[in-house]
């Protein structure tokens, strides 16, 4: 059966539900970054983003499925088939490819751009972006120029992928509340695997070759699978269900600093006075975008055929 058609109002607070989500999407998705770095070190690119969505996918679902939940329409698998292929194949697989040639750090800076995108993708569908969230984009997007002032660059091929991925993915972010996706969780597990399947197919079609793994490789795709599409995919699903748009990607201005700090601590990387000022800013940022809206402005209630709800509210 379809999603029913709800109304949906993005949230104007900061609910435990939004702050524990986004806790995990900005903590968890800021180390992916140097986990793919290091997964692809010895995994074909989108063969390991196949694996990843195909496992962390059909886990969820046979979990579900085991749970009682039903099973999505033709429809519905048409819809997350459309969601997975913009999110995981464009998204996620663009930065993938991306850091072949360009650090985690990086990756995770220029992707800062897309709760720009996010708030322009919005206003087709008639919804509104506070000017101070403005200000909270414009600030963010300081700290990212101030922080990609040194020896922190990319191929300009790299820099044009990073430049697409946050296209797509935003775009597919905010088509998916217009689509009849599956309810609840099993909306996540059915991007995934659709998503897994899209990129298996580009996989064998690039002509991938697979190698033996390094003991390293296998561990971030694991910790990739479970932690990255299990846990923090699940959580943004929510927040593009349940919140403001700039406030649902505002993980692109925190993603930085936590793979910063990764790539600083573990990766060998190097990070100037500057840089560590630019971190200051990026907060501020966050700061400005997240701090909640007064209810008289508050953006209207929209038709959401597609609403994806809360996780866990049918498992």
């Amino acid at each position: 059966m379809s999603a029913p058609v709800s109304r949906s109002r993005p949230a104007a607070r900061l609910t435990p539900a939004v702050l524990l989500c986004l806790a995990l999407v900005y903590v968890v998705w800021g180390s992916t970054y140097f986990g793919i770095k290091v997964a692809i070190g010895s995994l074909p690119p989108l063969g390991m983003l196949a694996a990843r969505f195909l496992g962390a996918g059909a886990l969820l679902y046979a979990f579900l499925r085991w749970r009682g939940v039903p099973a999505p329409t033709r429809r519905e698998w048409g819809a997350s088939a459309a969601v997975g292929l913009l999110l995981l194949g464009g998204g996620t697989g663009l930065v993938t490819l991306a850091e072949r040639d360009a650090s985690s750090s990086v990756a995770a800076m220029v992707l800062a751009v897309s709760p720009l995108f996010a708030a322009l993708f919005a206003r087709l569908w008639g919804e509104r972006t506070g000017g101070r969230e403005w200000l909270g984009i414009g600030v963010g997007l300081l700290g990212i120029a101030l922080l990609n002032v040194g020896e922190l660059r990319a191929t300009p091929l790299a820099a044009a992928l990073l430049i697409l991925a946050p296209l797509c993915w935003t775009f597919g972010s905010q088509w998916s509340r217009r689509l009849p996706l599956p309810a609840g969780l099993m909306g996540s597990a059915a991007e995934m695997l659709a998503g897994g399947v899209l990129l298996g197919l580009l996989s064998l079609g690039l002509g991938e070759r697979w190698t033996e793994p390094t003991a390293a490789s296998l561990w971030a795709l694991a910790y990739l699978t479970v932690f990255g599409s299990l846990v923090a995919y699940s959580a943004y699903m929510y927040l593009v269900a349940h919140t403001r748009p700039a406030l649902a990607t505002s993980y692109a201005y925190v993603n930085p600093v936590v793979a910063v700090l990764l790539g600083v601590g573990l990766g060998g990387e190097t990070l100037t006075g500057l840089g560590w000022g630019a971190l200051g800013v990026i907060l501020t940022g966050v700061v400005l975008v997240a701090w909640p809206r007064p209810a008289s402005v508050t953006a209207p209630t929209t038709e959401n055929p597609g609403a994806v709800q809360a996780p866990g509210a049918e498992a």
